[in-house]
């Protein structure tokens, strides 16, 4: 009798099949939150406080002025606003409003849930090693902060 298809996954095929998955579900639980998934990613990362232009742009993997396309919608729906760095004229740095910060909580509970259903099944041992495992690869592969 042959193997099945999780028999034969190599650990790439099936880190690409989670990453498509992980990614639909954020693509549905970003439309049900009424946002794109990358103002949903915005809005995750602004949760941790105010974040310069040139850093998001790192982040995202984009130049400045794309960025500026993507705050200019953001901002015009009330969820974020940009301000100048005090003591840098130059620099401007991006703060979720109120309405924002309601958002991101809302969203990152919502998508936490639904991503939490991928592991209920998993026994406890295995979903700490597969936790640490995903530590460690993200530690690992994550730049260093600026």
């Amino acid at each position: 009798m042959g193997e099945t298809w999780a028999e034969q996954l190599d650990a790439g095929t099936g880190l690409i099949q989670l990453t498509s998955l992980v990614q639909g579900i954020f693509t549905s639980v970003s439309e049900r939150h009424d946002l794109t998934p990358v103002q949903a990613r915005l809005l995750c990362v602004l949760i941790g406080g105010p974040r310069g232009m040139a850093e998001l742009a790192q982040l995202f993997g984009v130049e400045k002025a794309a960025l500026t396309g993507l705050m200019d919608r953001i901002e015009k729906r009330g969820l974020a606003a940009r301000s100048a760095v005090p003591g840098d004229r130059r620099a401007v740095q991006v703060t979720l409003t109120d309405a924002g910060r309601q958002a991101a909580t809302a969203f990152h509970a919502d998508i936490g849930a639904a991503l939490g259903q991928l592991t209920d099944a998993i026994p406890a041992a295995d979903l700490e090693r597969f936790r640490a495992t995903i530590a460690g690869i993200v530690t690992k592969c994550r730049p260093p902060l600026p």
